[in-house]
């Protein structure tokens, strides 16, 4: 991991909690909605009304699964995608594809 790019996200990334599998992590990254040409958020209409789909662009020191989840600022998102970026033959960072966890809805009796 490059150094530069480790003191970047330790002085101005976001406090994010990963979960993988049993195991909680807390790292820094950058978490960000991925921008839309259109310049408006992708909403979807659903039983219970309109759901933001926009994706997320996760930048970071730590690899992520498909499998894992990461919270932050009180959401919960899922992995689509991560892939490592280097810079020559170092590894720089990972980027990520990541979508908003809908919440499930609760039906009392």
């Amino acid at each position: 991991m490059t150094g530069w790019v480790r003191q970047i996200l330790e002085r101005y990334g976001q406090k994010v909690t990963v979960q993988t599998g049993e195991t909680t992590v807390d790292v820094r990254a950058f978490l960000q909605p991925v921008p839309e040409r259109s310049e408006r958020a992708r909403e979807e209409a659903t039983p219970i009304g309109w759901v933001d789909v926009r994706l997320w662009l996760y930048l970071g020191q730590m690899a992520l699964e498909e499998t894992d989840t990461l919270g932050w600022n009180g959401w919960t998102f899922r992995v689509r995608s991560c892939r490592p970026y280097y810079v020559g033959d170092r590894l720089s960072h990972y980027w990520a594809v990541l979508e908003r966890e809908r919440e499930a809805a609760g039906c009392g009796s």
